[in-house]
């Protein structure tokens, strides 16, 4: 029952929509309704700016990040990465805005930040190296959560390996129209 009620706070912190909240409190703007109309860390960065898509950004992957701590703070004998995968599930299906979220990027890396740092800073700077030679985003996000699910392979941990698989599966389903665009040669690309 226990491991239950945290699971639902995992989900329900990750369905906050950190982008929607900032961008109608201080820019009166819906991001649903601008750019991709998502309402992830890219679309902040591609509407509303840089700032806000840092704050976005770091705030996305606090919600992964604390519920993999929740078996520390808690005492409890589970995978603390099994309650960040959830809150990157909140983050992708939010109960608060019809089961119609963001694709779990920064949710996911702030889950694997709080469960193995060296590995996500391993992935953190094979992303920026993708995103500085290809300008995609989604391109960077995907090949990334590959990478994440080869490296997990090697900690010889299943529940790692289960999980990471779960994460590359979800990210690879949400960049759905972004592959397409990629093969059609219309993804737009970063302005970095």
């Amino acid at each position: 029952m226990y491991i239950a009620i945290l699971l639902i706070i995992s989900y329900l912190l990750g369905a906050v929509p950190n982008s929607l909240i900032i961008g109608k409190l201080f820019y009166k703007k819906d991001l649903r309704n601008y750019g991709s109309g998502n309402i992830g860390t890219t679309n902040t960065f591609r509407v509303l700016g840089k700032k806000p898509g840092v704050i976005v950004l770091l705030l996305d992957m606090l919600k992964g990040f604390i519920p993999v701590l929740f078996p520390l703070i808690f005492n409890i004998e589970l995978s603390g990465l099994i309650f960040g995968i959830v809150a990157a599930i909140g983050h992708v299906y939010p109960i608060y805005l019809k089961f119609k979220g963001g694709k779990a990027v920064a949710t996911s890396a702030g889950a694997i930040l709080a469960f193995h740092p060296a590995i996500f800073i391993g992935l953190a700077l094979f992303f920026l190296f993708t995103l500085k030679i290809s300008k995609y985003v989604s391109l960077s996000s995907i090949l990334s959560a590959i990478v994440l699910f080869i490296c997990s392979i090697f900690t010889q941990d299943l529940i790692f390996i289960t999980l990471s698989f779960i994460i590359m599966v979800i990210i690879i389903i949400r960049h759905r129209s972004n592959i397409k665009r990629l093969i059609n040669g219309t993804e737009s690309k970063a302005k970095i």
